[in-house]
């Protein structure tokens, strides 16, 4: 499946000796686990070989994945391969350094709105990008090696974008590349509770949810927090954006938002879209935004506009709701 292109960015890696990978903004599972995944079989199958990730934002909940690169000046970025993971827009790209590299790869799963890269791979069917790269791998695994570092990276990753392998976008191919992993020896009881173990505060927030949490009249969930019980909780802001996931088993609400407010004070509320049956990546679009059809992300800046939102995605379940069946 897409084997030329494949080759092509297979011979980039070989002619390389010096690659950097970048990813995007407020990196999740996957951004991080495709990225450190892709260096791990990079620097095992090639050790000659510099690989780096320089990047100055991660997440607190996958600190257990370790930390990267450290910085390096302008010029080492020449005559140097960039390859970026999990980013559709250049504009999302953490480190915009890779502007300095000889040429560009791109690696993603996202629909492909704004094209870039000397070599694109897209494919926006696959449920996570490590599923990709675990692919990858697969595709060429009389030349390239994979061990169990790479293999927890690539797994983390598949684990936390496909929902843990429950969302539309998981196949049988899903399954089988995280198969491939599994048989690496992963820890997956260490990692599971590394993902989803909660702080004592984390509990007491999510009953604070159950309590605020509010339902429009035909069926979209949806929540707003802000600095104030950001801070009453002691929650960082990726953990506050995690509480969309509180609310993704009620009955009826066929698509539920959450909407955190910045801590940074710079006036703009993220939004998490999330959805069953229905899309919500084209109401994503229309403010800042985007993603995958059940899973995007936005930004407002102001409550008037996140009513406004929230008045759109609800006429968006009315006319879904009224012209389909199915849904639950």
């Amino acid at each position: 499946m897409n084997r030329e292109v494949k080759e092509q960015i297979l011979s980039k890696i070989k002619e390389y000796g010096r690659i950097y990978i970048f990813r995007h903004m407020r990196p999740d599972g996957d951004c991080l686990g495709g990225s450190k995944g892709l260096k791990a079989i990079i620097k095992e199958s090639f050790p000659e070989k510099e690989v780096y990730i320089i990047d100055n934002q991660s997440s607190e909940y996958l600190a257990f994945l370790g930390e990267d690169d450290g910085e390096v000046p302008d010029e080492a970025y020449a005559d140097s391969l960039a390859i970026v993971v999990d980013t559709s827009d250049m504009d999302r790209i953490s480190n915009q350094k890779f502007k300095l590299c000889k040429e560009v790869i791109k690696i993603d799963h996202h629909i492909d709105h704004t094209p870039y890269g000397d070599i694109s791979w897209v494919e926006d069917w696959r449920s996570s990008l490590c599923e990709m790269i675990v692919d990858f791998y697969d595709t060429f695994s009389d030349e390239l090696k994979l061990n169990r570092e790479a293999a927890l990276y690539l797994y983390t990753g598949m684990v936390t974008d496909s929902g843990r392998f429950r969302y539309s976008g998981v196949s049988g191919m899903t399954m089988r590349l995280a198969g491939l992993l599994l048989d690496k020896g992963i820890d997956t009881e260490t990692l599971y509770a590394n993902l989803y173990l909660d702080d004592w505060d984390n509990y007491k927030f999510k009953a604070y949810l159950y309590e605020t949490m509010e339902r429009t009249e035909n069926g979209v969930a949806y929540l707003y927090i802000d600095r104030a019980t950001q801070e009453k909780y002691n929650l960082s802001f990726e953990n506050a954006s995690a509480s969309v996931s509180s609310m993704d088993g009620i009955k009826g609400c066929i698509c539920w938002l959450a909407f955190i407010e910045n801590p940074s004070g710079d006036g703009s509320i993220r939004v998490r879209l999330r959805s069953r049956f229905m899309a919500v990546n084209t109401l994503a679009e229309q403010y800042n935004g985007g993603g995958h059809a059940n899973a995007s992300g936005a930004t407002v800046y102001s409550r008037e506009e996140m009513n406004e939102l929230i008045g759109k995605a609800d006429a968006m379940v009315k006319e879904y709701k009224e012209n389909n069946e199915g849904w639950l």
